[in-house]
């Protein structure tokens, strides 16, 4: 469960580190025929590309000859192997107009439950009550009408594997405008939450390593192949030259008409969320050993920042004034960090696939995960209040970083204290995580968890599960009035 999938570009937590992506596996259809007529028409086809960038990868097992055999991807327009010319073209508009329905509901979901949310008053996260309504429908289906559940799951394939592969542009926000965040705060302070956060990360990391490797003595876990995942294939030279025209042109125009679309932050939306795509696109081909110094989501919001830094130089307005527009929080008015974060309720709602597809590798490891990740979840939150209080941080900012160990999606949905500074909560849980992605590997060697690092047959479910539960468990503890209570008397 606490392990790091080496060969992924992407970011990901696990318990209170990024890992590199949440994990969804391609949804595969179905046909009855002859195993070795199958195996010699694939060989003879051209390799699979996934259209949103995932690449399949799953081990065929064959039985008898009248076997139904997983093998032929449900949604072909997320596959595009040797057609012809002609009809290459039909194929990717539908696969377009798929993927732009499929996002969309996520996020009009998200919208409208959210807004049902604010207008009852209820301060429980919307997306995480939608979250459990899919996963219940999915569990319900899956008992009464199977050929259902697996519509449904196909249906939402397209959107599952663009969170999969966009995900860290969704934290990156919190990070560009980290400046901001900081400014007000003296460096003493800042060396305390460095503290806190590297400290705290490795406090909590033994600990879920230790109740996880101690439950799997006592329970005997049989350890068996988990769910092979479909894993995202490196960004496209096309994708490179698209993003860079678009920033360009949009840089350029900014520059030349500062208020083209009515006001600074829709002005310079398009070449700041450029900006930052790019900066994501290059650091993800960065060579393994340069991403332990440099990640990708450093990578990414430094080149956010250099846009910003350029733009302000030129347009002789500022640095400030820029980061000001990229992050507004006004949904009249939204800037490019806005629209990145938006996508952070369908995260939310995407889990509910996501453990609906592990519900078998849940069931199997329970007694460690559910163990592990409540006691650690526990131990992160009053660990960080106490001591943020021994080392004398002020109260304000103690209580903005208790919920470093919920992942950003569902700690910026929790009114969980009042007076807290949501732009600093969200950028220590980034850096918590770039911690956790840099260093988790090394540690848990060093901890003596090899069980947990390079023996499982396959890492990264366990991570996504982890990841999930871990925010939803966090999510609901700090929603409890008694607990919130609590925790503010350990600050002080």
């Amino acid at each position: 469960m606490l392990t790091k999938h080496k060969n992924s570009s992407q970011l990901f937590f696990d318990t209170n580190f990024f890992q590199n992506s949440v994990p969804t596996s391609l949804s595969m259809s179905t046909v009855s025929a002859k195993p070795n007529y199958l195996v010699s028409k694939l060989q003879k086809t051209s390799p699979v590309v996934a259209f949103n960038g995932a690449r399949l990868q799953h081990k065929q097992r064959w039985t008898n000859p009248q076997t139904t055999l997983a093998i032929v991807p449900s949604s072909t327009f997320l596959q595009m192997g040797s057609q012809d010319a002609s009809s290459e073209t039909p194929i990717l508009v539908v696969g377009i107009l798929h993927l732009v329905v499929s996002v969309g509901i996520f996020l009009a979901m998200d919208m409208f439950s959210n807004k049902a949310f604010v207008a009852a008053a209820i301060r429980f996260p919307s997306a995480l009550f939608g979250m459990f309504c899919i996963f219940s429908v999915l569990v319900i289906l899956d008992s009464t009408v199977p050929a259902v559940a697996t519509s449904l799951i196909d249906f939402f394939e397209p959107a599952l594997l663009f969170i999969q592969r966009w995900l860290p542009l969704f934290y990156v926000p919190s990070l560009v405008v980290l400046p901001l965040s900081v400014k007000s705060i003296p460096t003493a302070s800042g060396i305390k939450l460095c503290f806190i956060i590297v400290g705290g990360w490795l406090a909590t990391l033994a600990a879920a390593g230790y109740t996880a490797i101690t439950v799997r003595r006592m329970v005997k876990t049989e350890m068996t192949d988990a769910e092979c995942m479909g894993k995202p294939s490196p960004f496209s030279n096309v994708e490179l030259w698209s993003w860079s025209g678009v920033f360009l042109i949009s840089f350029v125009g900014a520059l030349l008409y500062p208020a083209a679309l009515g006001t600074s932050a829709r002005t310079c939306l398009p070449f700041l969320l450029a900006s930052t795509v790019l900066g994501y696109i290059v650091g993800s081909g960065f060579p393994s050993d340069v991403k332990k110094v440099f990640h990708p989501i450093i990578c990414c919001a430094l080149s956010a920042d250099l846009a910003a830094f350029a733009y302000g130089y030129f347009s002789k307005s500022g640095l400030d004034p820029v980061l000001g527009s990229y992050l507004t929080k006004v949904s009249s008015n939204p800037g490019a960090g806005d629209v990145l974060m938006g996508f952070l309720g369908s995260i939310i709602l995407s889990f509910a696939f996501l453990m609906f597809k592990q519900r078998k590798l849940v069931k199997r490891h329970a007694a460690e995960i559910f163990t592990s990740v409540i006691l650690s979840t526990i131990f992160s939150l009053y660990s960080t209040a106490l001591v943020g209080r021994l080392v004398g941080l002020e109260p304000s900012l103690t209580v903005s970083i208790l919920p470093r160990c919920i992942t950003v999606a569902l700690a910026l949905s929790i009114v969980l204290f009042e007076g807290t500074n949501p732009s600093l909560t969200a950028a220590m849980i980034v850096l918590t995580g770039l911690v956790g992605a840099n260093f988790v590997q090394a540690t848990l060697d060093k901890l003596q968890f090899p069980a947990l690092s390079a023996k499982e047959p396959e890492a990264l479910p366990f991570c996504a599960i982890a990841y999930a539960l871990n925010g939803i468990f966090g999510s609901l503890l700090c929603s409890i009035p008694a607990v919130r209570q609590s925790l503010l008397a350990v600050v002080g």
